[in-house]
């Protein structure tokens, strides 16, 4: 949903696929324009194979390094991946060295964190401000068994960030999406000041009976009125 929201918003999709291609990884990102409960968005998906591999942080730290993204890419996906090392640690007891990734290890989310920064950093934005985050409610089922939502890992990653409240029996943040955004944004709060240049919407694959599954960025210029 990130993705398809930045993309929607101007970001070269091409650009992202050149990218991700040079990860060497059997995947491919498929990009579509659809309505999603009657909204225009752009919708993002992963082909790849499934996969019984664990990877830990050096592994996707050598896969990054080995890659075509610029310097400033490569680093924004380490910071990515670092900050989801460090969640799991803590969740897990262990260190960042030793905990392996589960979800988050597969390649469709690799594929998307990396995606995610090439994205923001072809974006060239100064500033990054977010909502609160509504988590959803209920149970999801990963590779421990089935855990309250948000998953342990996703409420690590959320700590000091104001949640918006949801009664939604459904994970509306994943911990890949709390590891984007909680790098990423410089502040949490409600929309700013601002001249609106372009609105991106991203849509998910399920359909929500409550409201839109979908993502929206609005980019823009700083604005302040004045007075008469």
């Amino acid at each position: 949903m990130t993705l398809g929201a930045l993309i929607h918003a101007g970001v070269d999709a091409a650009a992202i696929r050149e990218a991700v291609a040079s990860l060497g990884l059997p995947a491919e990102l498929k990009v579509a324009r659809i309505r999603k409960s009657g909204f225009d968005a752009t919708q993002v998906t992963v082909e790849a194979p499934h996969e019984h591999v664990h990877r830990h942080l050096h592994h996707i730290t050598k896969m990054i390094d080995a890659s075509r993204l610029t310097e400033r890419q490569k680093g924004l996906a380490h910071k990515i991946f670092r900050r989801l090392a460090e969640a799991e640690a803590a969740v897990h007891g262990s260190t960042i060295e030793k905990v392996h990734f589960h979800e988050v290890g597969a390649i469709d989310s690799i594929v998307d964190i990396v995606g995610a920064a090439v994205a923001i950093d072809l974006l060239g934005v100064d500033r990054i401000v977010a909502s609160p985050v509504p988590t959803g409610r209920g149970t999801v089922k990963a590779a421990h068994g089935v855990m309250p939502v948000p998953a342990p890992g996703t409420a690590e990653l959320l700590k000091g960030v104001p949640l918006a409240a949801s009664s939604i029996e459904a994970e509306l943040t994943t911990p890949t999406g709390a590891a984007i955004l909680t790098t990423v944004a410089n502040e949490f709060g409600p929309l700013p000041e601002m001249r609106i240049e372009a609105i991106g919407i991203g849509a998910g694959t399920r359909d929500l009976a409550e409201q839109p599954n979908v993502l929206r960025v609005f980019l823009g210029e700083p604005f302040q009125a004045t007075g008469s």
